[in-house]
């Protein structure tokens, strides 16, 4: 393996050793509070949903990457393919639009009754699932056209024009229209998203900035205080998602319109790219577990009752040892 090879293996697997037990310990917080309390808050099913998400597109484009990096050819046949870039494709739709929707909802939860937006709050609580379930939708229906391309190989290992090449699956369009239509539809349905939790969090900040104003002039209760100390904490978590989302997204579509413009892109340039775009899926749950108290909690419980199991288990073998 040559040097740049080397570089790219290890980053993946860094990325991938990352995502896949973070995201599945938030997934298993949020499930396992359902279990018990018999319902979630609706930022806690969009977080859930955002994690999944997450956890699929490691899945379908960080492992498949990663062994790729590290030598291994052929690892899906032209079903595999399509069906890998389908998933890829619809659930990382799936993370921009979550985390548009994530943003959009902590906005209305912060804005002060007297707006307009706070009628959304009951809005999207009442009808979140037929909302999630549009989105699972909307991304799958998004992500078709490039599936019926989509192939393990090409004929004499030639990559031909207009094609994009995934290092595991190939993606080749017949002619040049093809090529910039699924292309552009897949930058402009990102756009739309990214426009749209962009000015969410500009009016988060707004909202946050004007309540800092409020607290210097005002001395409210203490339970006043902390129930404002979450709503603040778990909007500056959201914002931090969305900034993250930007930037990282940013320089991948950046690429991506790129790679439009020219006949062959370079190794270097679609191994930034997907880089880019798989670290969301490894930053973000880090994120949501540092921020938020309900996976904190969960997860803190499952360390503290492996502990005590560990230590019973130790105190009865001491016992049957003395015995």
């Amino acid at each position: 393996m040559d040097t740049r090879a080397v570089v790219k293996a290890v980053a993946f697997v860094i990325l991938t050793v990352i995502s896949i037990p973070s995201n599945m310990a938030i997934c298993y917080a949020f499930l396992h509070t359902l279990l018990i309390e018999g319902k979630l808050m609706t930022a806690d099913v969009i977080l859930c949903h955002l994690s999944f998400a997450n956890l699929v597109v490691t899945l379908t484009r960080g492992i498949p990457q990663t062994l790729t990096a590290f030598g291994y050819k052929n690892l899906f046949d032209d079903l595999g393919c399509k069906f890998i870039v389908l998933c890829f494709r619809t659930f990382r739709g799936l993370s921009i639009s979550l985390t548009c929707l994530l943003s959009a909802y902590q906005a209305v939860v912060i804005s002060p009754a007297t707006s307009k937006m706070a009628v959304l709050k009951t809005v999207i609580s009442q009808y979140l699932v037929p909302l999630v379930v549009f989105l699972y939708k909307f991304c799958c229906v998004t992500s078709v056209y490039p599936i019926l391309h989509a192939v393990s190989k090409v004929v004499n290992n030639t990559i031909p024009l207009y094609t994009f090449n995934l290092e595991f699956c190939i993606i080749p369009y017949p002619d040049y229209t093809a090529f910039m239509a699924a292309g552009l539809s897949n930058f402009f349905r990102d756009l739309i998203f990214i426009l749209g939790m962009t000015i969410m969090s500009g009016y988060i900040l707004v909202l946050l900035y004007q309540h800092s104003k409020k607290v210097k002039n005002i001395r409210s209760s203490d339970r006043g205080q902390s129930g404002a100390r979450a709503e603040t904490k778990a909007s500056r978590a959201v914002v931090t998602l969305v900034v993250l989302y930007v930037i990282f997204f940013g320089v991948d579509n950046v690429i991506w319109l790129y790679s439009l413009g020219v006949l062959r892109v370079a190794p270097i340039f679609t191994d930034f790219r997907v880089f880019f775009y798989t670290l969301y899926s490894s930053v973000c749950p880090i994120v949501v577990i540092i921020t938020n108290p309900k996976v904190k909690g969960k997860l803190n419980s499952v360390k503290l009752n492996k502990l005590v199991s560990t230590a019973g288990s130790c105190m009865s073998k001491g016992l049957k040892a003395k015995r």
